[in-house]
């Protein structure tokens, strides 16, 4: 797999993506981007996406709310895609998720019904 055609989804908890400050938000995204490059370190499409670091390819989608957020999670889940959840505590309040590095056409169906961050 070309690193050109991998993708990384991040998924925001859009209820907070109005009422956090923007630092505080990205804050969010960073740390479950980093903890899925962490957890999924060895799988052969992160490693081809990491050969590329200058052309990495993100897409920032918002789920409206923590339910759907959550719900999202469980379809992932029970989907065997590989993502990690961010959850905040002490508020245990779920903000986002990323998804390790997929070919586009992997995973997105997952994503159509999620509109791109704004």
């Amino acid at each position: 797999m070309c690193a050109a055609k991998l993708v990384q989804y991040v998924i925001v908890n859009g209820e907070i993506a109005k009422s956090w400050p923007k630092g505080a938000l990205i804050a969010q995204c960073c740390h479950a981007v980093a903890a899925v490059g962490h957890l999924y370190a060895s799988d052969p499409d992160t490693v081809e996406y990491f050969k590329d670091l200058d052309n990495m390819h993100k897409v920032v989608l918002e789920a409206p709310d923590a339910g759907k957020l959550v719900s999202l999670g469980e379809v992932l889940q029970q989907n065997d895609v590989k993502h990690k959840v961010w959850v905040e505590q002490p508020e245990n309040l779920p903000t986002c998720i990323a998804l390790k590095p997929y070919p586009k056409e992997e995973v997105q169906k997952y994503m159509k019904k999620f509109k791109l961050l704004s």
